[in-house]
């Protein structure tokens, strides 16, 4: 057996720039337990799976043979989760921003938990597209404008962008960049020239572009960038018996654009 595919990125890197034949030794490894959990001012949701082999294809199929409970450490009370028609874990009682949460997993007899506080949700002022001269072509910018609290220092946000309603690209942004209260995120998307543009990256004329921003702890960044440079899986956010993943309570602001490339200004 060999690598598990959730943990098999840190290997890319290493695959892609080297040209020789490389004989890598795998180790078997049992199954791990994935926990992706989410909550907002609309509820919850917790999806349960399991890491896959190398050389198997990717299983996202749903566990729902276990426990699931979210505490609202600050009230001191608790909810019970229950699978959907998907399989996820859900619960439509809202998070409140400045509560602390515990997520509970039980299964097998093993318990795994993780911690994490509620931030105040943010404000978006604006999108806008432009067209940024590139020395292959002319590529489409977006420019996500939001709002920082500029009386705290570190703060961290998960900016991600949906594409007709479907997960298009997303990136981690630090207040480091913020002036006056203000961030202005900037994310390379569409070459003008469709011809030369992969499909899962191109953006065609009348597409909604959605653009979601929501406030993340110190932790959750280190995770998510250990995810988007491919180096590990990131750091352990769950206390008791292994698992991977994460506990993200967060109240999510979004806002949407129509992608209109005739009508966007072009800077050179």
């Amino acid at each position: 057996m060999k690598y598990l595919k959730y943990i098999s990125l840190a290997m890319l890197p290493l695959a892609c720039s080297c040209e020789k034949e490389l004989d890598f030794k795998y180790t078997d490894i049992e199954p791990i337990l994935v926990i992706e959990g989410y909550q907002n001012e609309e509820g919850s949701s917790v999806a349960l799976t399991l890491t896959t082999p190398m050389d198997e294809p990717m299983d996202h199929t749903r566990l729902t043979d276990a426990s699931v409970t979210i505490e609202d450490l600050t009230e001191g009370r608790a909810i019970t989760l229950s699978p959907d028609m998907e399989g996820n874990f859900v619960s439509s009682e809202a998070g409140v921003p400045g509560h602390e949460y515990r997520l509970t997993v039980v299964r097998d007899g093993k318990s795994h938990s993780a911690q994490a506080f509620m931030g105040k949700p943010t404000a978006i002022f604006g999108l806008e597209f432009q067209w940024i001269k590139m020395p292959y072509d002319y590529v489409a910018v977006l420019q996500v404008s939001f709002e920082d609290n500029p009386t705290t220092a570190g703060d961290s946000y998960w900016v991600r962008i949906y594409r007709n309603g479907e997960p298009y690209t997303w990136t981690v942004v630090t207040d480091n960049i913020a002036v006056d209260g203000r961030i202005d995120e900037v994310i390379m998307t569409s070459r003008k020239d469709l011809d030369e543009e992969d499909d899962d990256e191109a953006l065609r004329d009348g597409d909604i572009v959605t653009a979601t921003v929501c406030p993340i702890s110190r932790s959750m960044r280190d995770y998510l960038e250990a995810l988007s440079t491919g180096g590990s899986n990131g750091p352990r956010m769950f206390e008791g018996d292994f698992c991977l993943g994460f506990f993200l309570p967060a109240p999510v602001t979004e806002s949407s654009i129509t992608f209109r490339p005739d009508e966007m200004e072009e800077y050179k």
